[in-house]
């Protein structure tokens, strides 16, 4: 039976429909905001997976271009592989949701976000967020909820929830916030240099909100709700991790506490191999059980080291960074290059700079249509000394490319100052640790070395967490985590920015989420920690974007011309712009609102289109003198295209010095001649003249400019 709940969020009718759709779900739940409509649903197999020691949570948003009314490209006409957009958004809703589902589940678990229809006012993005939390709330599967989540902006000073087109494109961040009633679970964040302590005040805002919603999932979860089915646990047995701890405590502690990724991960496999082979006796057919309790004690000894001890596996302190190094230009032939590394986390950054006619175009449910600034990530198996074929960028490496293009998007020139689409590809060489943070770092050099003038530099720094098992009020944040403390630790922590504020976060937890003072202290070891990589290490590098582009960029040389002018450079069919660049040899986009763009790695060849078009697109002035080409022969005298698609006429008086009997005496067809400007008619009609445009015999010639055609 259908059942309907509605509520107020920033203004606009939220509604919540269960009961009749996708029954066959464990849960299911059509939200309707305003007239954006996204279905949730959440199902889970009856049994664990065999053989698999983690939880197989698996979250899909779809984006349906019905939505929005579109047919979809391309020759297939059907929705393919997901957007990049709609990849992100299940990686933004997967963060929220995975942390708060039991440790010991094993049964596949899928929440698939359908979007059906977009007002792009309301973001269906929060639609598919509190289907997501709904369809889990009245589900039978098991889930520490509910927690629910909003969209944040700011505009001149005033945070926004959930904001709309207008407020979008004028807000100073973009943040998905999601909680439940006491924690924060989840953040998302594009900012254009925004302080810490704004940040940290809009979260507090943001969470009134969530709070509220939460109360409204509670009323539809107490009216529709299915008993939590029982689920077969994998906890390893006390007696056994006793077992286990006893025998290998000592050698496994001795065994992680080392700098040397493959070499401390060769201790600890020997210290796996020990123990199995001590305990094949006594406990036949439990090599996995053993397995994962020696899992449990590498984990349990991490997390004391530093909660305990004050001292990390490596040697450092809870505040210390690792050893940073960075250069740049160290390929010769690319655009610009950077280099950074922390401690064995290495990352090299390309940059390609093209023409705006090379900017992305995209195809998804929102007003996007284009992106000029394009940034990828890259992750190859040897970067964690593995041997796997490479297949393409996977979720992870769309996510991680993409917060990288989040921090810098805020420095990156606008196009009239800058018109110049730009890529850059980021490689990880070596992997242990915050590899998304090393391309924001290794992404900025790489611009500055690629002469682009960004407005200020960008560096990338991560917090861990590890919070005590038993008294949630004890915990220790710290600076600068690597692989091992990221796996067995509570948080990642991502923040980058400036010397200014915050241009990006991305937070991953473990435990069932963050209090204020933890976010505020993740907030202040990143902002130093950012500092000390920018001050210490990057700027010394290079302080400042080069002066020049590199030899090899494409030059872009742009001008802007009346929107009535357009289609004359462009010309009938093309043929006006078409015979520019075959003249030139340069690449000319231009753009709806009359932008000009020429690039060329020509200079002398992009001052001339430049001319010509500005000859086109201005009033033909008298005394003016061109190079043009002699088009048709008349008995009265010869026409000549002076300018692409612009023809004058010089009589036969005008051919010549000395006296011209014929015309074909003095040209041809085809001949490139140089010509006055002498007459513009009140109909338009141009009069050249040869003779006033040379020097008669024997006189000075004449200094004027000249422009070809």
């Amino acid at each position: 039976m259908k059942k309907t709940y509605s509520t107020q969020v920033a203004g606009r009718t939220l509604t919540i429909e269960v009961g009749q759709l996708a029954l066959l779900a464990n849960g299911a739940a059509l939200v309707r905001y305003g007239e954006t409509v996204v279905m949730s649903t959440a199902t889970a197999s009856t049994k664990p997976r065999d053989g698999v020691d983690f939880f197989p949570l698996s979250v899909e948003y779809e984006e349906k271009m019905y939505a929005v009314g579109k047919i979809p490209g391309g020759f297939i006409k059907r929705e393919g592989k997901p957007t990049e957009r709609a990849v992100l958004t299940g990686r933004v809703i997967d963060r929220q949701f995975r942390p708060r589902f039991p440790k010991d589940l094993r049964n596949d678990v899928t929440l698939i976000n359908t979007v059906m229809s977009v007002e792009q006012d309301n973001s269906p993005e929060f639609a598919a967020i509190i289907g997501s939390a709904v369809s889990l709330a009245v589900s039978d599967i098991p889930f520490n909820g509910p927690i629910a989540g909003i969209i944040l902006g700011l505009v001149d000073g005033e945070v926004i929830i959930n904001p709309n087109v207008e407020q979008r494109e004028q807000s100073d961040m973009y943040v998905t916030l999601s909680a439940d009633r006491r924690k924060i679970v989840m953040i998302e964040a594009g900012a254009n240099e925004v302080s810490e302590e704004i940040m940290l005040s809009a979260i507090r805002k943001g969470h009134d909100e969530i709070i509220r919603i939460i109360d409204f999932i509670d009323t539809i979860a107490a009216d529709c709700a299915k008993a939590k089915f029982a689920y077969e646990s994998v906890k390893v047995e006390a007696d056994l991790f006793d077992v286990v701890y006893k025998l290998a405590k000592e050698d496994m502690k001795a065994a992680i506490q080392n700098d040397d990724k493959p070499t401390r991960d060769a201790n600890v496999a020997v210290v796996y191999d020990k123990v199995q082979t001590a305990l094949a006796e006594t406990h036949p057919d439990m090599k996995a059980k053993i397995g994962e309790a020696l899992y449990k004690l590498q984990k349990k000894i991490v997390r004391m080291l530093i909660l305990e001890d004050g001292k990390r596996v490596d040697g450092r302190g809870l505040m210390d960074i690792r050893q940073l190094s960075a250069e740049v230009g160290i390929l010769p032939r690319t655009h610009g290059s950077g280099l950074f590394q922390r401690g064995q986390t290495q990352v090299l950054t390309t940059v390609t700079l093209g023409p705006v006619s090379e900017m992305q175009s995209l195809d998804g449910v929102d007003l996007e249509d284009t992106k000029r600034y394009m940034h990828q990530y890259n992750f190859p198996s040897y970067s964690v000394g593995e041997t796997k074929p490479s297949r393409g960028p996977g979720r992870r490496e769309i996510g991680h490319g993409a917060l990288a293009e989040r921090a810098l998007l805020p420095v990156i020139p606008a196009i009239e100052d800058f018109p110049y689409a730009i890529r850059l590809v980021s490689e990880v060489l070596m992997s242990n640790g915050s590899t998304s943070q090393g391309s924001i770092c290794a992404s900025t050099l790489a611009l500055m070395d690629a002469g682009v003038p960004l407005k200020t530099p960008v560096a990338g720094i991560s917090t861990g967490l590890v919070v005590d098992d038993e008294n949630e009020d004890r915990y220790v944040v710290f600076m600068d985590i690597q692989g091992i403390e990221d796996f067995f630790g509570d948080m990642d922590f991502k923040v980058g920015g400036t010397k200014n504020g915050i241009t990006a976060i991305q937070v991953d937890i473990k435990v069932d989420g963050l209090n204020y003072d933890i976010i505020e202290q993740a907030f202040e070891i990143t902002r130093k920690g950012r500092l000390d990589i920018l001050n210490k290490t990057m700027l010394p590098c290079i302080p400042e974007p080069r002066k020049t582009l590199s030899k090899y960029a494409p030059k872009i040389y742009q001008l802007k011309i009346d929107v009535d002018k357009i289609r004359e450079v462009i010309g009938p069919g093309g043929k006006v712009i078409n015979k520019i660049i075959q003249e030139t040899g340069v690449k000319i986009d231009i753009e709806d609102d009359g932008s000009v763009f020429v690039a060329t790695s020509d200079e002398a060849a992009g001052m001339k289109a430049l001319r010509i078009i500005e000859g086109i697109v201005g009033n033909v002035e008298v005394g003016t003198i061109y190079t043009g080409k002699v088009t048709r022969l008349m008995n009265f005298g010869a026409f000549v295209e002076f300018l692409p698609g612009k023809e004058g006429l010089v009589h036969i008086s005008k051919l010549a010095h000395a006296r011209v009997n014929k015309v074909e005496d003095v040209v041809a067809v085809g001949d490139e001649v140089t010509v006055r400007v002498i007459e513009v008619d009140k109909q338009g009609r141009i009069n050249l003249s040869v003779k006033d445009a040379t020097p008669e015999p024997g006189r000075e010639s004449s200094r004027d400019v000249n422009i070809h055609l």
